[in-house]
């Protein structure tokens, strides 16, 4: 696994985090919301990868 994917996904958390208070302060709670769903969602199609590629290593380490 590469570092900088973990650094990425820190960088989208603390914008993600900014951005919410940001927005719950101004009263829009739905676009708050809104924001930590997206910033999810990014996160997890950039991890999702290294997910498939755990479950391949596993299956290919019990299909003696």
């Amino acid at each position: 696994m590469e570092v900088t994917i973990l650094f990425k996904i820190g960088a989208v958390g603390i914008l993600v985090s900014v951005l919410c208070q940001i927005l719950k302060h101004s009263q829009r709670e739905e676009l708050a919301f809104l924001t930590s769903l997206a910033g999810l969602l990014v996160v997890l199609f950039w991890v999702l990868p290294y997910i498939y590629e755990l479950f391949q290593t596993i299956e290919d380490l019990f299909s003696l």
